[in-house]
């Protein structure tokens, strides 16, 4: 028990550690780019999170949270479930004319899940978009017009429940609390007659501060077609929500030093009170997934899943950006994992967990008539760790996102995730007296 509390306080200082990671300049709209709320194995095979099991938790179908006793222990109890992890990303940009990379560190998740007779809790906190850019712009003499900047992003933190109707059939619903902000600078930049930068240019800060409640209903089905092939399938519903924002504006005269550094001359807040803006709601989309797969008990398993975002009821009253709008986000999953042999004692590699897979997505982001798209191929492996079914789990994610057409950013990316996954009997009933 006391390593466990110790894994968990390590956990808690790495989420203080590592913060929301992205560079993309497609995380300058909306709410900025919507990070996989799923875990480093949902991520490698493909992003698919329709397979839930007794020792991984899954943070995108609540219904995950409970199941059946094990059979390894005499079909009187389930494992406690916890996991955390961090991942890395980089990224290769390209445009018509020029080129550049980028690499950030996050933290990715943090969750606990307890089993409770035939319930199951769940609690998990994670980031759910990232915001972090940095762009300019050039006017007809080649010179720097604009600057602009942002970085913060939303959070989550979900609490769900989840119940066993029977051995093949559980439901589950998640209540999130988001949280979090997000600032934009816009710095105009002043020359002279003679073209020489002048000593003082003007900037725009905007910040808010976002926050609101929603939740996520989850239904898993999986009955055994043989005594080891079983069926998977699950679906996951999530209702359009509000976020409430408050928010702020800043006009300053600035002074920029040789290493860029920006110093604040004069600061003007705008009063927004009157503007009706101070106070705002973003309307954010509803989620529908549905997925369907087969396997064979702790050897292999493949799955497809289709995940559709009512992207276009998107809606901002304050972030109206002229060149961008919305249309509806979709998903295409393909994936699976093997297991060579899950009870080898004399080789370790035989119970190693080889996942792979495919990806498709529309982002529901349309920027000069250009619709945003991402592919990706995923690659992971899942490594049994000391007792109790625990494991050490990587993926690496591979994909492009954008195009160059219509002076727009084509994205490379590469991500590497890992996480650990911990479980343990923290309620055993006494047998004897």
């Amino acid at each position: 028990m006391k390593k466990y509390i110790f894994y968990i306080i390590l956990a808690l200082l790495s989420a203080n550690s590592f913060s929301q990671g992205s560079a993309s300049p497609y995380s300058f709209y909306g709410i900025g780019s919507l990070n996989f709320n799923g875990t480093t194995e949902n991520r490698a095979m493909g992003r698919l999170s329709i397979l839930t099991d007794s020792i991984h938790m899954n943070f995108r179908n609540p219904a995950s949270f409970t199941g059946n006793d094990l059979k390894a222990f005499n079909n009187e109890g389930r494992l406690v479930k916890f996991t955390v992890s961090v991942g890395n990303t980089d990224i290769n940009f390209k445009t018509d004319n020029t080129t550049g990379k980028s690499s950030t560190t996050s933290f990715d998740y943090l969750g606990l899940s307890v089993p409770m007779g035939k319930f199951g809790m769940g609690f998990g906190l994670m980031p759910h978009s990232s915001v972090g850019y940095k762009l300019e712009s050039l006017d007809v003499d080649d010179l720097i017009k604009y600057k602009y900047s942002g970085k913060g992003g939303l959070n989550k933190v979900l609490l769900g429940f989840a119940y066993q109707f029977s051995e093949s059939f559980a439901a589950g619903v998640n209540f999130d609390y988001n949280f979090g902000n997000i600032q934009n600078n816009a710095v105009e930049f002043l020359y002279d007659v003679n073209l020489d930068p002048l000593d003082y240019h003007s900037r725009e800060a905007n910040r808010s501060d976002l926050s609101g409640f929603s939740y996520n209903l989850g239904l898993t089905f999986k009955p055994m077609i043989s005594d080891l092939i079983q069926l998977h399938s699950a679906f996951t519903y999530a209702p359009n929500y509000n976020l409430n924002s408050e928010n702020n504006r800043t006009f300053s005269s600035i002074v920029i030093n040789s290493t860029g550094e920006e110093f604040p001359i004069n600061n003007i807040d705008v009063n927004l009170e009157s503007l009706g803006l101070k106070k705002t709601n973003l309307s954010m989309p509803s989620k529908t997934s549905i997925g369907l797969g087969i396997g064979k008990l702790r050897k292999w398993f493949i799955g497809t899943e289709y995940t559709f975002v009512k992207t276009s009821v998107f809606k901002s009253d304050l972030i109206n950006i002229d060149n961008s709008s919305y249309e509806d986000a979709s998903t295409i999953s393909l994936g699976g994992f093997f297991i060579p042999e899950f009870s080898s004692f004399n080789s370790s590699l035989k119970r190693f967990v080889y996942r792979s897979g495919i990806y498709f997505e529309k982002t529901g982001l349309i920027i000069n008539n250009q619709s945003i798209k991402e592919l990706g191929m995923t690659f992971g492996l899942g490594v049994p760790v000391g007792s109790m079914f625990s494991n050490l789990n990587f993926a690496l994610e591979v994909g492009k996102r954008g195009t160059t057409d219509a002076n727009l950013v084509e994205e490379k990316f590469m991500n590497l995730k890992m996480s650990l996954s911990l479980n343990d009997r923290w309620f055993v009933k006494r047998k004897y007296n």
